[in-house]
């Protein structure tokens, strides 16, 4: 080897580079539960939505975006991205997490871009009508929709199944994604896009979330279908199915409180993610880059074993 590969080789070898094993490694999750629907200001750890690591490049300027449960986890994680890529956008959240949504709207408009707060429960019918409507008119229109708000609630015992939150369950993670679908269709065109949050839950269903996991199956199928039914419209439908990723969801009955400290050892990394680590993704499939990239489902698990 001479000298100057030597030099070389040295300097390669001292580059600093992030272990993905390591990334969070100070952010071990704790048992604790809180009240539905939870809040990102009481999660401990807190979680990372990118607050001071995303880095934008202009990449979505001019878009204009809707995203459901867009105040806390990943959909907060997306929103600050879109922004810092050059989105305005608009995120809808329940009442209750009024407090959470406005952090992330200060945040919006922190880069220079109009955010929009639109509260509403979506499994009433009426809240996708109006939450299409108040967002065409406050951003002037809507190109990109994120149906990313979900239900999730553990039970252990079949047999004991709640009726009441199956029907939750499915109007928030299926209805209301079809509704407000719909809606944003008559007011989109080419060069749209329609991003639905999945889950590793589709291809790995834990026994003790039988009922979500059954709707993100659905969701995947619905994915598939609707972008073979829009794509020569020049409208392109997506998917991001996250694997254990650190959110309040985990903590308001989504999982056991017993297990809460063990969340995400069982993927390659040995770790959860956080939910700055799925924001990626969803820039990527609302952004020019992806313009071939039509059904498809980016998985953001840490290596958890899909078909």
């Amino acid at each position: 080897m001479d000298a100057d590969s030597k030099e070389d080789n040295v300097t390669f070898n001292q580059l600093s580079f992030d272990n993905p094993a390591e990334r969070f490694s100070d952010m071990k999750p704790q048992a604790q539960h809180q009240r539905f629907p939870g809040s990102d200001a009481d999660l401990t750890p807190p979680a990372d939505h990118g607050e001071t690591s995303y880095r934008g490049t202009g990449r979505l300027t001019g878009r204009k975006a809707l995203i459901t449960g867009g105040d806390s986890g990943i959909g907060a994680a997306v929103a600050i991205a879109f922004a810092r890529e050059g989105a305005d956008v608009a995120i809808n959240y329940l009442e209750a997490e009024r407090a959470d949504a406005e952090r992330i709207g200060g945040l919006i408009e922190s880069e220079g871009r109009k955010a929009v707060l639109l509260p509403g429960d979506l499994r009433e019918r009426e809240t996708s009508r109006r939450l299409v409507a108040d967002t065409v008119e406050a951003l002037g229109g809507l190109d990109i929709l994120v149906n990313n708000a979900g239900n999730q609630v553990y039970q252990k015992d079949f047999r004991e199944f709640d009726e009441e939150e199956l029907d939750k369950t499915l109007r928030t993670n299926i209805d209301a994604m079809f509704w407000l679908t719909k809606d944003a269709l008559a007011r989109m065109g080419p060069g749209s896009t329609i991003i639905n949050t999945t889950s590793v839950q589709a291809y790995k269903p834990s026994p003790i979330l039988i009922d979500y996991a059954s709707t993100k199956y659905a969701i995947n199928g619905f994915t598939k279908g609707l972008a073979m039914q829009l794509a020569a419209e020049g409208i392109r439908v997506n998917a991001v199915a996250p694997g254990p990723i650190w959110t309040p969801l985990q903590v308001t009955e989504g999982q056991p409180p017993e297990k809460v400290e063990q969340f995400g050892e069982n993927t390659a990394l040995g770790r959860m993610g956080q939910p700055v680590e799925l924001a990626p993704a969803y820039v990527f499939l609302a952004s020019p880059e992806s313009s071939y990239v039509v059904g498809e489902t980016i998985n953001v698990n840490g290596g958890l074993p899909t078909p």
